[in-house]
């Protein structure tokens, strides 16, 4: 029976199962036909290779073929083909020949097959799959990553799941169990969940509610060596609750790691009252290939949308005639909007412990906790990882300020919730008032990154209101430095006479132009007497010419001091 603790979270699961009952479908996006070296980076090169160098990766694919010498089916343009069971050598090369007369396509064969046509010639592209993956976990994750593919998983089942639907796969192993079920990743977040968890715990409300399982109880399952255990055995594991009972956490469960390979997916959590019987434990552990099938592919379809979302978010970005029509398959309102960039800081200091290694993972995970952030906090915000950048395109709401302090706030708020354990620098566009003006809007958050990337960690959100002057002369200074411009004119010739004579007329004139004229002050500045600072002054403008009660040679003057002589 349920506690009186879970009775009264009740309320706020019903309304998360409600959500996930009803949750809308997804968004179906077009996108063209996927190229070699997409598939690649989607599908992960734990998975899947290239076997060969200097192949052409750029080719594009149209759908997934299964070989079979027996049953002939359809082939589309430019199929990327599974050689199950193809036979290193003579049969490897035939079908190698076979797909290189067509327009296009690529063949996909076990490593020892691959290996086989060394030497030989290759008409088209070859991958090799590696032996601990499976043709069925394979074609599981490739399915979804070809925009045209031929049907082969398009409506499937798997175990009576459709693929990839961990919510329909939750409930299908709780019916199993007779227990509430959760999939988790490998970094406890929940992924699905079943029905039935108001007979769970408050601890797995929690995490239903929040999608993600408490620290405190991850903590006490690694001091445990739970995880340890989890990831180095095939067979589930009991797991008693804590002693203490510390967060609701009073209920045991029985979970099961789900590995790809040597790859740990994510796991499977049955929340039970006492111990499983040996034959649902049996029946438990023999889903494992099941679920990790489903895994893959959810990840796969997971990795197409973000895919396809960071390309329609870049086009929209780089504006021209269909930025409206881009922005309305982004689902973003017609209203002001503001462009927030966001990327790792040119240093490390904010993560001392950091591995250059962990750069690429570390920025994947700020992006996913942006996304999350402008999800929660701002209706209609849209962003993606584009390049090593991950942009977040924020509607200004009707009714408030249209400037880009919003976004600014936004932005440090953001940084103030992950904390110290990123070292993310954000740059602040001004208002785009449309979609139209999205692609002057990215070019000023990307000059505002610039600049915070740069700056000390204290100051790591920088936007074109607040630090206009700062981007000014960092644009002034790329300037210079591609025009090859030099020093000339009065304050070359006072850099001239310092480095001849020793002297110190260039600060003298730093420090008269800092202090607007005042020679007190600009005096003690330099610590030198009112009379010393006063000669040097005159010498000056003997040496140098400069007019100094002209604006126009003072102007010039502070900006030449900026520009080239920093300090």
């Amino acid at each position: 029976m349920p506690t009186h603790k879970t009775r009264r979270t009740a309320g706020a699961y019903d309304r998360a199962v409600s959500r996930q009952e009803h949750r809308p479908e997804s968004v179906v996006l077009d996108a063209p036909a996927p190229t070699l070296a997409r598939i690649l980076e989607d599908a992960g090169h734990t998975v899947l290779r290239p076997a060969f160098e200097d192949q052409d990766l750029d080719q594009q694919v149209d759908g997934l073929v299964i070989f079979d010498h027996v049953d002939q089916v359809a082939w589309p343009r430019r199929p990327l083909v599974l050689g199950v069971g193809v036979q290193p050598g003579d049969q490897a090369a035939a079908l190698l020949d076979r797909i290189g007369d067509l327009d296009g396509g690529a063949l996909i064969l076990r490593e020892s097959s691959a290996e086989s046509l060394q030497g030989r010639p290759l008409p088209a592209p070859v991958l090799a799959l590696g032996n601990e993956a499976s043709w069925m976990q394979l074609a599981a994750t490739l399915a979804p990553l070809l925009t045209t593919t031929s049907g082969l998983f398009g409506g499937s089942s798997l175990g009576g799941v459709p693929t990839g639907d961990l919510f329909a796969l939750a409930n299908a192993i709780a019916e199993i169990l007779d227990a509430p079920i959760t999939v988790e990743d490998r970094d406890s977040r929940v992924l699905a969940f079943s029905i039935r968890q108001e007979e769970a715990d408050p601890s797995r409300v929690r995490a239903i509610l929040n999608r993600q399982v408490t620290p405190w109880a991850t903590q006490d399952l690694q001091e445990r060596g739970i995880f340890r255990e989890l990831y180095r055995t095939q067979e589930p594991l009991f797991v008693d609750p804590p002693e203490s009972g510390h967060g609701g956490f009073t209920m045991p469960r029985v979970v099961l790691g789900i590995r790809g390979g040597d790859e740990i997916l994510g796991s499977v959590w049955a929340a039970v009252p006492e111990p499983l019987s040996d034959e649902k434990m049996r029946h438990f552990r023999d889903l494992q290939s099941t679920v990790a099938v489903h895994l893959l592919s959810h990840r796969a379809n997971a990795n197409v949308e973000r895919r396809m979302r960071s390309d329609l978010t870049a086009q929209v970005l780089a504006g021209g005639p269909e930025a409206e029509e881009v922005a309305a398959r982004l689902g973003l309102p017609r209203r002001q909007m503001v462009v927030l960039a966001v990327a790792l800081a040119d240093d490390d200091t904010a993560v001392p412990s950091r591995m250059p290694g962990d750069r690429a993972a570390e920025l994947l995970r700020i992006g996913d906790a942006f996304d999350m952030y402008l999800g929660s906090s701002q209706p209609g915000a849209s962003a993606a990882l584009v390049g090593d950048v991950v942009y977040g395109i924020v509607p200004v709401p009707a009714g408030t300020e249209a400037d880009s302090d919003r976004g600014q706030r936004m932005a440090k708020d953001f940084l103030a919730r992950v904390g110290r354990r990123s070292a993310a620098a954000i740059g602040v566009s001004g208002v785009a008032a449309d979609a139209d003006g999205l692609a002057r809007a990215r070019g000023e958050a990307d000059r505002a990154l610039r600049l915070a990337r740069s700056s000390p960690e204290a100051n790591r959100v920088c936007s074109t209101s607040e630090h206009a002057f700062e981007l000014l002369m960092m644009e002034m200074t790329d300037l210079v430095t591609v025009r090859g411009m030099r020093l000339s004119g009065p304050i070359a010739r006072l850099v001239e006479h310092d480095e001849k004579h020793r002297s110190d007329l260039v600060p003298t004139l730093r420090a008269w132009l800092d202090h607007f004229g005042d020679n007190m002050a600009a005096a003690a500045a330099l610590h030198v007497h009112p009379n010393t600072f006063r000669y040097r002054l005159r010498r000056v403008t003997e040496v140098s010419g400069l007019r100094l009660d002209d604006r126009d040679e003072r102007l010039s003057a502070m900006l030449q001091l900026r520009l080239f002589l920093r300090g």
